[in-house]
């Protein structure tokens, strides 16, 4: 028998493991800027040329390599930051599994040029492909200049896949800030197409979080600060009133190292409930200091999941700061009012023995007699008196707590009862249901009771009964696909309609967020965005499209940025104003969690019924789903 099994060159073990630790650029950005970090690098400056596929290049002050150690950094599982499985569980670096710089290679083309502190002459190193070409002496300053070329040069399916330069360049931009913001102590550069987009020299954790983020974050973060024998939480949350619905700037680190933690997430989450709206997000950015022995970061080759030893009491420690940094802003005084050297300013207080000039007549009422000047010359009184108001209070009081209350819609377009909704109408003997096996299970059937009836579960979902069974329907989903079907229809045309605002709206982007605007700003305006940029991150909206009341034009644009950063798109037009319109869906759909009328609900379903496919949203996920009869007689046997 012939034998099959046989070992992997190393350039092609090194593109095996590219694949799993160089994702994209901001991959190598990662990579790079944290070994200069581990370098004790106190400046570092980020390079890139069309969105990290032409160049990436980083440069830092630290201690450099000799010539041997240069040629070795790019052997797999060479490295300086461990000798032993042992240290594993103690470590102080960024990095530690000796694969980053042989993934790069093996995808790239390398150009390093490197000298110690002291050294009078360093190294040139250029690598192609995993292939060493030359190394040579080279006159250049002490620390490192990294160039990595022609990214995915020899993977053109990998290189095919990348993103648009605008999303390549949002997703560099988002590494960069995690970065800059785990090592606020470091100077940081960094350079787009020779535009310098960000510079920082080494300051406080606020300080670095304004530098970012932009200095509005000033006055909307409080302090967060506790010291324990487990851990040592250090950081900022921000105020309930700032909370977002979407972009919400969340970042946690361990050891500076930043970190994606589910669980501590929801450990702040808890703290702002009832704080905020439950589609809402608030800010934080929390620094967590643990004894390395009791984490685990060897989980994932891109180290940012971390496994916690003491997740429990970790959790119980960060909730009980974070609640203690919002009852301290909470119950903070308002006014701090100096009483030294006040003067005594004399106090009235009535009793028995106070006297003043003032007659009080105790049986006056207005609605029973009239003053001495005639008819009260009050406007509203004839009205009250038309409208039937008694003539005493208690009246009064009676007819007004009989006045109806007018609540406001959380649908667009809720009509009043008894309507006309096309294939449902509000209070009739039936409606309906479009024929559908996916939607109803066994068969379409109409409503068979006497009168149209919702109910609502947990604020999410509306329960109706149907011949067939149950119909359950996520309100925010039904939602989603009812303004998807709408904006679809305005968006269609050379150019959709847009309304001008009678004052233009200015707003602040992230910098990853302004990147990718500048890219879609002319697909906007056939969309109806009127938008002006007006240097910095900062923008302006003179028209938007036409929108439900209630949704927040800034919130619709930053929906929109966001699904355009996570999915691809060409250049037909018209798949584009879908994803656009899908994008402005979401961000104006009602959410699950708010508590529907009895009106609204009917309304929404109506609404929902109507359209040719209410089953599935446009992304595919179900809207409706239908408990049988069947099903409901086994659950109760």
């Amino acid at each position: 028998m012939t034998d099959v099994i046989r070992l992997l060159p190393d350039s092609v073990a090194n593109q095996i493991a590219a694949g799993e630790v160089i994702q994209r650029p901001a991959s190598v950005v990662k990579e790079l800027v944290e070994n200069a970090v581990d370098a004790g690098a106190t400046s570092i400056q980020v390079i890139v040329k069309d969105a990290g596929r032409s160049l990436i290049q980083v440069v830092d002050n630290g201690k450099g390599m000799s010539d041997t150690d240069a040629r070795m950094a790019f052997e797999r599982h060479a490295t300086s930051k461990i000798e032993n499985a042992d240290d594993l569980f103690s470590l102080h670096t960024m990095g530690f599994r000796g694969e980053a710089l042989a993934s790069i290679a093996a995808v790239s083309q390398v150009d390093l040029r490197t000298m110690p502190k002291g050294a009078e002459v360093g190294t040139r190193l250029i690598i192609n492909g995993s292939k060493v070409e030359s190394q040579e002496p080279e006159a250049c300053a002490a620390g490192t200049n990294m160039m990595v070329k022609n990214l995915f040069f020899n993977v053109p399916v990998r290189r095919k896949f990348l993103k648009r330069d605008s999303v390549e360049l949002s997703n560099i931009l988002r590494e960069f800030e995690r970065l800059a913001l785990v090592n606020p102590g470091l100077d940081f550069e960094f350079v787009n197409n020779d535009s310098t987009m960000h510079r920082m020299i080494g300051s406080s954790m606020k300080q670095r979080i304004l530098d970012l983020f932009g200095k509005g974050l000033d006055k909307q973060l409080l302090p967060v600060s506790t010291s324990t024998p487990i851990v040592s939480i250090e950081g900022f949350i921000g105020r309930p009133e700032n909370a977002r619905k979407r972009n919400a700037l969340q970042y946690l680190m361990v050891n500076g190292r930043h970190m994606r933690h589910p669980y501590f997430h929801k450990a702040i989450l808890t703290c702002f409930e009832k704080l905020i709206p439950s589609d809402s997000q608030p800010n934080y950015f929390l620094c967590f200091t643990v004894d390395p022995h009791t984490i685990d970061v060897n989980i994932h080759p891109t180290k940012n999941e971390i496994k916690f030893e003491n997740e429990t009491p970790i959790w119980q420690i960060l909730t009980a700061a974070v609640k203690e940094a919002i009852g301290k802003f909470n119950a903070g005084p308002g006014i701090d009012f100096d009483v030294v050297d006040a003067p005594e300013i004399p106090v009235f207080r009535p009793d028995k023995t106070a006297e003043h000039s003032i007659e009080i007549d105790t049986t006056y009422n207005p609605f029973r007699q009239e003053s001495a000047a005639g008819p009260s010359s009050w406007s509203g009184g004839d009205s009250f008196k038309k409208a039937g108001i008694g003539s005493d209070w208690d009246q009064l009081y009676e007819e007004f707590l009989g006045q109806p209350t007018v609540v406001e819609s959380k649908i667009s377009g809720m009509p009043s009862p008894g309507m006309d909704l096309g294939d449902l109408k509000v209070g009739s003997a039936e409606a309906t249901l479009i024929p559908d096996d996916s939607m109803t299970g066994r068969n379409g059937g109409k409503w068979s009771d006497d009168e149209v009836s919702t109910i609502q579960v947990n604020n999410r979902f509306i329960v109706s009964a149907t011949s067939s069974g149950l119909m359950v329907v996520d309100q925010h989903r039904a939602h989603v696909k009812i303004l998807y079907e709408q904006f679809v229809e305005q968006l269609s045309g050379s150019r959709a309609l847009s309304q001008r605002v009678m004052f233009p709206e200015v707003f602040s982007l992230t910098s990853a967020q302004s990147a990718v605007l500048t890219d879609i700003t002319e697909k906007l305006s056939d969309c109806g965005f009127e938008l002006s940029f007006l240097g910095g991150d900062s923008w302006s909206i003179s028209a938007q499209p036409m929108l439900p009341d209630g949704v927040n034009p800034v919130e619709a644009l930053t929906a929109v940025i966001d699904d355009y950063r996570h999915s691809r798109h060409d250049d037909d037009i018209g798949k584009w104003r879908e994803t656009v319109a899908l994008s402005l869906a979401r961000s104006g759909a009602v959410r699950g969690g708010t508590k529907l009328g009895a009106e609204e609900r009917e309304h929404l379903m109506a609404q929902l019924l109507r359209l040719p496919t209410p089953n599935y949203t446009p992304d595919g996920k179900l809207i409706i789903s239908v408990i049988s009869t069947d099903d409901l007689s086994g659950m109760l046997r």
